[in-house]
């Protein structure tokens, strides 16, 4: 064990009032933010026999995070929200200290404790079941958060599904060609500003209102859902770090996004590259069978469009990173922001060719449920 680590774990146990002696801590491997453990403590069960009882604790990154405190008064509102909705539900539980924080800051490290589940994760799944139950898991999720005031939250990365913006900003970068990438992408770039108008609709429509703001999860990944190792049952949406204010196509458009396509984001086989209609149908049906009941008449017909949306924009941001320099994405080989780059634009090529099937999967789904 690191002796240095483990005393620091104990010691921010000591300032959440985690009651019993410290006893053990494993680093959990998942995520490529933030820093975390799983920290063990000593219990008594109440008959004298003594047992484990286990929690998270996360050293949060602030660099990713630049503002931490707002983030965890967002976190602390929606799930504080969810148990009141939800008492005897799995939630999430974030430890408050003394004076009532639910952070530990010291100026140098930010951290903060939650509730430990049992469970089981899946980066990727082409198991219908769990892709149903994931989609249920984060339909649910915006189902319990439907009467929470979204204006509550802060916008803790603002901008953070802007399209128009990440368009303007792919254009002044590439105007600028800093590095004398934009030769190498040229063919690449073109198709993204001729698909400046699709991709552009869900942010003008709520620049004019006709979409409703909500609480959105904004990392609708499954490896954010926690399982049941013996059911596959959805337990609890977790990663909370991105929870704002934002539209439904957002969460809905995303998951597909990372779940539907039959390749990797970074596969360089384009051929095989596009959407899973069986895994489309199997999340749209879980999604809508919480949500059909509150989503309005321009959210359900912006669905499928929503999934085009979030390719085409995650292609403008690992393009301008390419062109900046690869300063945000991490990067493992040679111009894997331009292997990432063409995968979405085959995705959302793929994507506009399958367009009206899935428009009418969703308005199937949303007719079934609502």
């Amino acid at each position: 064990m690191d002796e240095i680590l483990a005393r620091k774990l104990q010691q921010v146990g000591e300032h959440f009032k985690i009651p019993g002696p410290f006893f053990n801590f494993e680093e959990i491997s998942t995520g490529n933010v933030n820093h975390t453990y799983k920290a063990d403590y000593i219990r008594d069960d109440g008959t004298g026999m003594a047992r484990i009882k286990s929690y998270l604790v996360q050293r949060v990154n602030t660099y990713a995070f630049r503002d931490p405190i707002a983030l965890m008064d967002n976190i602390d509102k929606v799930t504080e929200y969810i148990h009141a909705q939800r008492p005897n539900q799995t939630c999430l539980h974030y430890h408050h200290t003394t004076d009532r924080k639910t952070y530990v800051f010291d100026g140098d490290e930010f951290w903060r404790v939650c509730n430990y589940v049992p469970s089981v994760t899946y980066d990727t799944s082409d198991n219908l079941k769990i892709v149903h139950n994931a989609a249920e898991a984060f339909g649910d999720f915006q189902m319990i958060l439907a009467g929470f005031d979204a204006r509550e939250l802060s916008y803790t990365i603002p901008d953070f599904h802007n399209t128009r913006k990440r368009y303007a900003t792919l254009i002044k970068d590439a105007a600028e060609d800093p590095l004398d990438r934009v030769k190498n992408v040229r063919e690449e770039l073109d198709w993204l500003l001729s698909m400046q108008e699709k991709a552009c609709l869900l942010t003008d429509m709520q620049d004019k209102g006709e979409l409703p703001i909500r609480v959105t999860h904004n990392d609708t990944k499954i490896n954010n859902v926690l399982f049941s190792p013996e059911t596959d049952e959805a337990l609890v949406v977790i990663d909370l770090d991105t929870v704002m204010p934002g539209l439904v196509g957002h969460d809905f458009g995303d998951a597909v996004r990372f779940a539907a396509n039959f390749t990797e984001e970074d596969s360089e086989n384009l051929s095989r590259t596009g959407l899973d209609l069986n895994i489309f149908w199997a999340f749209a049906d879980g999604f809508l069978k919480k949500t059909a009941p509150v989503l309005e008449k321009n959210e359900v017909e912006t669905l499928a469009h929503s999934a085009f949306v979030l390719a085409c924009e995650l292609a403008t941001r690992f393009l301008d990173d390419y062109i900046q320099g690869d300063k945000y994405f991490k990067v493992k080989k040679d111009n894997h922001n331009v292997i990432r780059t063409r995968c979405q634009i085959a995705l959302a090529k793929d994507m506009l060719s399958k367009l009206d099937a899935m428009d009418a999967i969703v308005r199937r789904c949303a007719e079934k449920y609502k």
